[in-house]
């Protein structure tokens, strides 16, 4: 896995029996601008399995999941659905799109395990819950005790903790280098007329295309950011 990829958990498609088209993303950070990247990928992967010459009725629902380590949307409930739909009556145009998005802040710190199953139990795994309630989450849940029977094959395996353990330390290293950028980039960037909100936006944007390897002079034009900045951005901490 580049540095590119690592603050994508997972990012898997795969197509039911019908033929409908599955998205499943995982995103540790927000990249911003996630309500249009996702939209986009969506239309990618829908338009994407259109041939030459083929008719749009061959045009599959494209279902996109996007499980988010961080909040987007402007409500409390963790788990929201969008459709393509008419606004007074609420007719749908087609059900071709279908767009969910799991924000795992949302998901209240006291939330039990439903013994029944389902998304919830998930979600709650997915968050880390303890392994003490592992238990219950995986009743009447035979895939999700296979998640974690795998997931305890591989905390076995030297290789794959040291892999992790690296994927940790980068993680910390990432928010620990835009954390210091952030204080001595402030006053600077407030003299320049530069919220903080955007000045965070730029830090995190030149920490992304430093680890894809783009040159300082494209990132400062790109970000908005003096080159000495980014430099500052580069160094190991």
């Amino acid at each position: 896995m580049g540095n590119g990829d690592r603050h994508s958990i997972l990012d898997i498609r795969g197509k039911t029996s019908e033929g409908e088209l599955i998205h499943v993303e995982m995103q540790l950070f927000n990249k911003y601008d996630t309500e249009k990247r996702t939209l986009f990928y969506w239309s990618k992967l829908y338009s994407g399995r259109l041939q030459e010459g083929q008719s749009y009725k061959t045009l599959k629902k494209c279902v996109a999941i996007h499980i988010l380590n961080y909040s987007i949307l402007p409500n409390d409930q963790y788990h929201s659905v969008f459709h393509l739909r008419e606004d007074r009556s609420g007719i749908p145009l087609v059900d071709d799109l279908e767009l969910h998005v799991l924000e795992l802040p949302k998901l209240d710190h006291h939330a039990v395990p439903v013994q029944s199953g389902g998304l919830v139990n998930w979600l709650l795994f997915l968050k880390g819950v303890d392994k003490s309630n592992w238990e219950v989450l995986t009743m009447n849940e035979p895939v999700l005790k296979k998640a974690m029977d795998t997931l305890e094959f591989l905390s076995q395996d030297e290789e794959a903790r040291r892999l992790y353990e690296d994927r940790q330390k980068y993680l910390h290293d990432e928010a620990s280098m835009i954390e210091g950028a952030l204080a001595e980039g402030e006053a600077r960037g407030l003299e320049r007329g530069i919220e903080l909100g955007e000045l965070k936006k730029a830090l995190q944007m030149a920490s992304e295309l430093l680890s894809l390897g783009v040159e300082i002079s494209v990132i400062a034009k790109a970000s908005g950011l003096t080159e000495r900045e980014i430099r500052e951005l580069a160094k190991p901490k």
